[in-house]
């Protein structure tokens, strides 16, 4: 999805091209990977003759947005504070990253949400 986002559309063999360069995956994985990614719904295909041309069609936000939330629900029960103290605890944190994370919580909580 993030060689799609970056440069969207690209031919089949484009993409492929660039995850062999960037991950070193074979031709056949790239277009397994794709065909799942059509059967979801993330990526929608035009034809060119016999030559796939692929978009996609969630934004990055909202992949983000999807995957966080399944994640959230499957791994941590839905439970917010949970995954935070997970994470907080197992994740080396920059004193800018705690600083932001300080901030983030501090409006959250005048917020009342």
């Amino acid at each position: 999805m993030q060689v799609l986002w970056e440069t969207a559309p690209l031919m089949a063999n484009e993409v492929v091209e660039r995850l062999a360069a960037k991950n070193g995956w074979n031709p056949r994985t790239v277009k397994t990977l794709l065909n799942r990614l059509v059967n979801k719904g993330a990526l929608r295909y035009e034809t060119e003759g016999n030559r796939y041309r692929y978009f996609p069609t969630v934004s990055r936000e909202e992949c983000v947005r999807r995957e966080s939330r399944w994640f959230l629900s499957r791994v941590f029960g839905g439970a917010v504070g949970p995954m935070l103290a997970h994470f907080v605890n197992e994740t080396p944190l920059t004193t800018r990253e705690i600083r932001e994370l300080r901030t983030i919580l501090q409006l959250r909580a005048r917020k009342g949400k």
